[in-house]
């Protein structure tokens, strides 16, 4: 009987070769004879393993995903979290673009489900999103904020990726960004005469922090926030 550690090698060499294979040819080519031969494995080993080809495949486009959101995440942040979220929105953006494949099947509505890599992803952004609020930058919600940038993105690559190549805009991500932008910040740190939702917006990242507080009492401040 095969060691949970022989189990676990055995996954990965079948996960890295599926990648491989969704990455350059898609998931038509993701066989299970082709993935064995790529692992060097017998096709039975990938049943012990994997339900069906479905299962192998959300294994393979989270595995792509996954290196992905670890690369995003070696980047600290810098001085200003606007351009840390514009640095952010480019590489999602060439992931996606350079992953048609793996893109497709993590949006597919009909495959969807909340995997390890795109819930730290949508983490990754959320916190950035936080750094500007906690400058006094956001008009809008942290929460609204992460979901209209995250339906901007999705809306721009599956665009880009669909138009015909002499209809090709190369400035439509940027175009899509600073409108973005436009709808959710305010061009200075706010001061409560200016834009009282950016101040608004700006307390609520200090509210975990304020003391005397218990964690009911700082939901219930959070909630009236929000309002």
């Amino acid at each position: 009987m095969a060691s949970n550690a022989q189990r676990r090698d055995t996954r990965d060499r079948i996960v890295r070769a599926a990648a491989d294979l969704l990455r350059e040819q898609g998931p038509a080519a993701v066989t299970t004879r082709r993935v064995a031969q790529e692992a060097g494995l017998q096709p039975p080993a990938l049943y012990r393993i994997f339900q069906d080809k479905d299962d192998l495949l959300d294994a393979a486009a989270e595995h792509v995903f996954a290196e992905h959101v670890a690369g995003k995440q070696t980047t600290g942040p810098s001085g200003d979290p606007v351009e840390d979220l514009r640095a952010g929105w480019n590489t999602q953006i060439s992931f996606g673009l350079a992953n048609p494949y793996v893109y497709g099947l993590l949006l597919d509505p009909a495959r969807a489900r909340d995997t390890p890599a795109q819930t730290k992803g949508v983490q990754v952004l959320a916190e950035r999103v936080h750094r500007i609020a906690a400058a006094g930058r956001l008009r809008v919600s942290e929460e609204r904020a992460v979901n209209l940038i995250r339906s901007a993105g999705v809306g721009t690559v599956h665009t880009l990726l669909t138009l015909p190549p002499d209809q090709s805009d190369p400035h439509l991500a940027d175009a899509a960004f600073d409108a973005i932008t436009r709808a959710i910040l305010v061009d200075e740190p706010a001061v409560a005469t200016h834009d009282p939702a950016a101040v608004v917006a700006a307390f609520r990242t200090l509210v975990p922090e304020l003391p005397h507080l218990s964690k009911a009492e700082a939901a219930l401040l959070d909630e009236w926030l929000q309002r």
